[in-house]
């Protein structure tokens, strides 16, 4: 679990190092149908904003816990990005996918916790 909170405070940190606003974990690890331990979720402006956030968060898990994702989903459309690292997802969406979709919502009995716009 120690792995996985680093690696949780190295996703967050890449992605307020890009501004991305509105950061939210869903912790998943006590709900056995859950495809991850924990989901990270963020909000960005535009897809270039997507895509620099996505970027960030790569280079800051390389870097801080020497750990890359084992798969990236929907780069190219800039709309939402998800970076799998096996025990957390990281969620990277445009504000009006982010409302249309709702992943905080999906687990009822998930802990949310928000985390500070960086400014």
């Amino acid at each position: 679990m120690e792995q996985t909170k680093s690696l949780i405070e190295a996703i967050i940190q890449g992605i307020q190092e890009k501004k991305g606003k509105e950061i939210t974990t869903v912790d998943l690890h006590h709900i056995v149908t859950a495809p991850c331990a924990c989901f990270v979720i963020c909000t960005c402006g535009s897809p270039q904003q997507v895509s620099a956030v996505c970027d960030s968060v790569e280079e800051f898990t390389r870097k801080l816990v020497q750990q890359k994702p084992s798969a990236i989903a929907g780069r190219q459309n800039g709309l939402w990005v998800a970076m799998d690292y096996g025990t957390v997802m990281v969620h990277i969406f445009l504000e009006e996918a982010r409302g249309y979709y709702e992943l905080e919502k999906l687990w009822d009995d998930a802990e949310l916790t928000q985390y500070p716009d960086i400014d």
